[in-house]
């Protein structure tokens, strides 16, 4: 392969400003190891891949998929993480890498958009759909809002819409080397003047209240701020960008689950020549001259290497010879419950959906416990309801005593820097609480008959090596975002690049696939 300089060049632009290309990894990239088959890493190897490097890809789990994997029950399989997929593109972007598409995967890999996306339900019993769709969304305001709040809402739509075409191409899907990056590169330079003109450098929650009067629909359109790991009313308008994927793009759904789709890119890259080693735990990396020239495994195995990504954990960096940047602040955590409920008993509840949003009474007071400095459990939660089976009938599970479906529920908490909780012995009565809750709200039943299989909270996270026990990583602060999000090509070497969602552009499906892509661009530029 062709050398590569890792110093960039400065080449001249068009309006005689002064640019330079992107670094990239420096020597012979021929033979590149990948560290993490989640999402993050089976998108660099597809891109690699098909760039025409040799590949190996290391996970330590039994299957691929990472925090898009799987749980085993005793009789059923069920998503063990993300469970909202936006920009179903970026799959087949990833795919085509290899020259596969979703119909040519083995099995086929069969999405299907929700409609509606979502379903929330409120504190004062009124219950509102999210479509994707303008004119169904439009209406749906109009019927539980009223006709002026549909008319704000098409404003609302607006906005986010040119907030993401300003983001998505300069800030999302693109590497930088330097915050200088957004004054001295003129596309980025453009996209920054758009942004700032748009108010994307304000706060979203101040912005979406200044255009919706109804503090319910507002919800809807700035809770999403979570998923970057900051309050509403802190995150900064360009993440304005998040809802308009989540409310406006649509939500998917791949049939067989979510852990589909790390099952049918894994697929794909071996059809096409790469080597997936599942069940084998990298224990170390060797380097010579600034270079990783070799990964170690527990079994006692080596593979060589010209150039490494690695996809795990900003927690868990530091085993592997890269420095972790001091100080950041991690995005709040969760508690995930997986399991089973009858199905006769679900029918009865009063929303029937793939997603439903359940809204608590308290907003302000709910975002200030779980993300605060000294963070506390939600004193009137919100929580997210997922029971896939409804999208998917061949998710149910029948047994000698009827017919039950898979069933999750996620309660947003704060992570272990800012409530260092005892989990163990807390999750347990904590569940049971959250339980009670749903009871209250009319989820009749839930309590007694929600079987759960498997029980997520902070600790487990960090026993994984998460940075301060939470699956959404760095929290997406001004000094944590774009260019100034811890950089996929660290310094402390020459060949190893970073992928995941603590590198750039940040948390998210869709924006970890991306960063797959940008870190294979850095090896074969």
């Amino acid at each position: 392969m062709k050398d590569v300089a890792a110093s960039a060049d400065r080449v001249p632009a068009r309006d005689g400003s002064v640019t330079r290309t992107l670094k990239t990894v420096a020597g012979p990239t021929d033979r590149v190891v990948v560290v993490g088959a989640g999402l993050a890493g089976l998108s660099a190897a597809l891109h690699l891949t098909g760039a025409g490097r040799k590949v190996t890809l290391l996970e330590r789990a039994d299957h691929p998929g990472g925090r898009v994997g799987r749980y085993q029950g005793p009789d059923y399989e069920i998503d063990s993480g993300a469970t909202v997929l936006t920009l179903p593109e970026l799959i087949t972007d990833a795919l085509a890498a290899v020259g596969r598409t979703p119909d040519t995967c083995k099995p086929a890999l069969r999405i299907h958009r929700l409609d509606p996306s979502y379903h929330a339900r409120f504190a004062d019993g009124a219950s509102l759909r999210v479509f994707a769709d303008a004119d169904a969304m439009a209406e749906e305001v109009a019927l539980v809002c009223g006709p002026a709040e549909a008319r704000r809402y098409r404003r609302l739509r607006d906005w986010l819409a040119r907030i993401y075409a300003a983001a998505f191409g300069e800030f999302m899907d693109t590497n930088f080397d330097s915050p200088l990056d957004l004054i001295r590169v003129p596309e980025k330079r453009r996209a920054l003047m758009d942004l700032v003109w748009l108010g994307g450098f304000g706060r979203l929650g101040p912005r979406v209240h200044r255009i919706l009067r109804d503090r319910r629909l507002a919800r809807l359109f700035t809770f999403q701020a979570l998923y970057a790991g900051m309050p509403p009313a802190e995150a900064l308008g360009v993440y304005g960008a998040i809802p308009h994927m989540d409310t406006s793009l649509g939500v998917y759904f791949p049939e067989g689950g979510m852990r589909a789709i790390a099952a049918a890119l894994a697929e794909a890259f071996t059809a096409a020549g790469g080597t997936l080693e599942l069940g084998t735990e990298v224990t170390g990396v060797d380097y010579a001259r600034r270079r990783a020239e070799r990964v170690r495994t527990a079994d006692g195995r080596a593979f060589d290497c010209d150039a490494l990504v690695l996809t795990a954990d900003l927690g868990s960096l530091g085993r592997f010879g890269v420095r972790r940047r001091r100080g950041l602040r991690a995005a709040p955590s969760a508690v995930v419950a997986h399991g089973t409920v009858p199905a006769d008993v679900a029918r009865a509840w009063p929303v029937q959906a793939h997603h439903t949003i359940e809204f608590g009474d308290a907003w302000e007071q709910t975002f200030a416990e779980i993300a605060g400095r000294r963070g506390r459990l939600m004193s009137d939660p919100s929580l997210l309801l997922t029971r896939p089976a409804l999208t998917d009938p061949g998710l149910f599970i029948t047994r000698a005593d009827g017919q039950h479906e898979p069933f999750s529920l996620l309660a947003p908490c704060p992570n272990l820097d800012s409530a260092p909780l005892d989990w163990p012995r807390l999750a347990p009565a904590y569940l049971r609480e959250l339980l009670e809750v749903l009871e209250s709200r009319g989820y009749t039943g839930i309590a007694e008959h929600f079987t759960v299989d498997h029980l997520d909270t902070p600790q487990t996270w960090r026993d994984q090596g998460m940075l301060a026990g939470t699956p959404f990583s760095a929290a997406h602060l001004f000094r944590q975002t774009g260019p100034f999000r811890p950089r996929n090509f660290p310094r402390s070497s020459d060949n190893v690049v970073i992928a995941g969602c603590g590198t750039t552009p940040g948390v998210g499906v869709p924006t970890t696939l991306l960063s797959g892509k940008l870190a294979a661009t850095r090896i074969t530029g």
